[in-house]
């Protein structure tokens, strides 16, 4: 099923999920219990993370695997960074194998670890990667996109002309980066379409899951925190039973708006955890939204 022409045709938005792999047996367990949860609600596709360099390249391999035994829709992540041309056919060979049709192709973040340098013939952006990858695979290829700019652009513009080069060397659709002002998302649609990007784009939604991981990724991906925001989380006080109820309520009343924009699907970036997107996805559909 290439996505793509899933998200051209579906007369209501798709639910998707984000996982990533498991590093300790702990973890793993944890991952386990999510499917478990999350597989019910029968999704259109669960994505896959691939770890920066190719950290979690065989994890990757096995969750995606894993994945597709239950019968599920999987879109992995491939990250791009450090590697070069030969290592990315290995991969990628590896996803064909297993009878992945869709992937989504970022360059990703360098790693934290110190003495990870990446292979002289690595690709530097994510739209060089693309156009390697679309001349050698027949995947449907995605795109990241940002709606309030990646971190590292000199401007929005100048973002914005990166996104169209991606849809010039092969992305047939764009997964962005959560938000929690939908206004932000909305604008961002707007000024893509005026730039003649014309792909579906599906807005991601990171429901709140506590104070500190919530700032933190906040200040690594770039996604603002509104002010009220800010307050409901400084009001919810080490009660994390109020602030993971406020999470979803704030999720579901954004995912309420954009349904009624017309999107063609809901991202949930789920941290290996299902109490909170099951609890938002039930309440959307129970109002016929999904």
């Amino acid at each position: 099923m290439r996505l793509s022409e899933l998200w051209r045709t579906r007369s209501k938005p798709t639910v998707s999920f984000e996982l990533f792999p498991a590093h300790a047996p702990r973890a793993q367990a944890k991952l386990d219990a999510t499917v478990e949860v999350l597989a019910r609600l029968e999704p259109e596709l669960v994505s896959v993370t691939f770890g920066a360099g190719g950290s979690t390249r065989e994890g990757s391999r096995q969750l995606v695997a894993s994945l597709r035994a239950r019968g599920l829709e999987v879109l992995p992540y491939f990250a791009g960074w450090g590697l070069g041309p030969a290592q990315i056919v290995s991969v990628l060979d590896g996803y064909l194998a297993l009878g992945v049709e869709n992937l989504l192709v970022v360059r990703g973040d360098p790693p934290e670890e110190e003495g990870l340098a990446p292979a002289p013939d690595a690709f530097p952006h994510a739209s060089d990667l693309l156009g390697f990858v679309r001349a050698r695979y027949p995947f449907c290829l995605g795109a990241a996109g940002y709606p309030e700019g990646h971190r590292e652009a000199e401007s929005r513009e100048a973002d914005l002309a990166f996104l169209r080069l991606k849809q010039e060397r092969g992305a047939e659709f764009v997964i962005a980066q959560y938000f929690y002002d939908n206004h932000l998302f909305l604008s961002f649609r707007e000024r893509c379409r005026e730039a003649g990007i014309t792909l579906p784009i599906i807005p991601g939604v990171m429901p709140i899951y506590s104070a500190k991981l919530t700032e933190r990724l906040s200040a690594l991906c770039g996604a603002s925190l509104p002010e009220p925001v800010r307050r409901a989380i400084a009001a919810a006080g080490e009660d994390k039973d109020a602030l993971q109820r406020y999470g979803v309520e704030l999720a579901v009343e954004q995912c309420r708006g954009l349904c009624a924009a017309g999107v063609p699907g809901l991202h949930f970036y789920t941290m290996d955890r299902s109490e909170s997107v099951l609890a938002i996805v039930t309440r959307l559909r129970e109002e016929r939204l999904l």
